[in-house]
């Protein structure tokens, strides 16, 4: 593990070379302390464990000089000597700042899971230091893995996702970790319930996930098989067709989806998620009437349903009607003020309106929300993670 390597360890450098007086008991002594330290300094790793190795043969009972060579050792990435000298630091003076936690890191780099954990966990736990706490949870996750702790691992996985959303390498390790941890499960269920509802919906929502889209609908078909009136499977079949039809631009399959979310309302009416999908498909193909009728049941299930009040306010700005417009437009940013599609739409229904003071208004609050937006590198994911349909600006009202 990669992370921060010579970052870290220079906590330890600045931590055991406080002690360097140590080293000057005899000329000698002094000078390879001079030499090593320099060497450090300057990353020459080799002429730095040369000048401590013999350093360490002169002065065998300084807990300092073999804390420094053990992390020598670890950057050079021998990390079973690395953990021989830090052993032997610890033995001599088992207050040496750090050791603990490097001694860990490297039994962990050794596969030596089970006595890197009790360091590692305190590391992690009560570490003040970013870098340093990263670097630990990183090998805690590694060395639960390992030990098939996979509920610990997971748990330490949350943790780091909370500590550092937005680290990469934090990411990746927590994707590996989850990944596992499903892919066991379903293992699992494959053995003790290999003709259960709930395996074939796992492997279609995997699918789904990776974009095979036959494949996810063809799973949750055999949901449907086995129970005809599950919930929800006839809305996740329309809403895989709905992403296959966006990404072919084929009328057929959006046509097939709206089939889907119909027919997951007669068997689920409070769905609102399949209601408000209807009727953006009848909206999309200008069938007004229905379009309003779909998203005012969306709306009924669910008032705060935002995209649904929006929705809605685009049918009626369609069919010119826009003092509603305006009210369902209001109702949609007292849920969420930093929507820059009700801002647009209410910029329009103020217009139709001819009220030019709050058409501006709710302009300039568009313009601010959309150059927010466009700076922000989250907000198209958080976009492409959306459960639903998501509302959008026409395209020229960014320009």
């Amino acid at each position: 593990m990669e992370f921060s390597r010579k970052v870290w360890v220079g906590l330890l450098l600045a931590s055991a070379l406080g002690q360097s007086v140590m080293f000057s008991q005899t000329a000698d002594a002094g000078h390879y302390a001079e030499q090593g330290q320099a060497a450090l300094a300057s990353g020459h790793l080799d002429e730095a464990q040369r000048n401590f190795e013999q350093l360490r043969s002169m002065q065998p009972n300084v807990a300092e000089v073999h804390a420094i060579l053990g992390r020598i050792y670890y950057q050079e990435r021998k990390f079973n000597q690395a953990a021989v000298e830090l052993k032997a630091a610890l033995k001599l003076k088992p207050t040496l700042p750090k050791v603990h936690t490097l001694l860990a890191i490297s039994l962990s780099e050794m596969s030596d899971y089970r006595p890197a954990i009790p360091g590692l966990e305190d590391c992690f736990q009560h570490s003040a230091q970013g870098a340093e706490k990263q670097m630990c949870g990183l090998q805690l996750e590694r060395a639960y893995t390992g030990l098939k702790l996979d509920q610990k691992a997971v748990e330490v996985a949350l943790q780091m996702d909370k500590l550092y959303p937005d680290d990469p390498e934090v990411l990746y390790h927590s994707s590996q970790i989850y990944g596992n941890m499903a892919y066991q499960a379903v293992r699992r269920m494959n053995v003790v319930a290999p003709n259960s509802p709930w395996r074939y919906l796992a492997a279609a929502e995997v699918n789904e996930s990776q974009g095979a889209t036959a494949a996810a609908i063809q799973q949750y078909r055999q949901v449907l098989e086995i129970d005809p009136h599950r919930p929800g499977i006839h809305y996740r079949i329309g809403r895989t067709l709905l992403a296959e039809a966006r990404r072919s631009g084929a009328q057929q399959e959006q046509s097939e989806a709206l089939t889907e979310f119909l027919a997951e309302l007669a068997i689920d009416s409070t769905n609102a998620n399949a209601a408000y999908e209807a009727g953006e498909i009848y909206r999309s193909t200008s069938d007004y009437p229905n379009a309003e009728k779909y998203f005012q049941i969306a709306i009924d299930c669910y008032p705060d349903f935002d995209d649904a009040l929006i929705g809605l306010a685009a049918v009626y700005l369609a069919e010119e009607k826009a003092q509603p417009a305006v009210a369902a437009l209001r109702k949609a940013i007292s849920v969420d003020p930093s929507n820059e599609v009700s801002w647009y739409r209410l910029s329009q229904a103020e217009r139709s309106l001819g009220d030019a003071g709050e058409q501006s208004k709710a302009m300039t609050e568009f313009r601010r929300l959309h150059q927010a937006r466009l700076s922000s590198p989250s907000s198209a994911l958080q976009a492409e993670q959306s459960e639903v349909t998501k509302q959008k600006v026409d395209e020229e009202a960014g320009r």
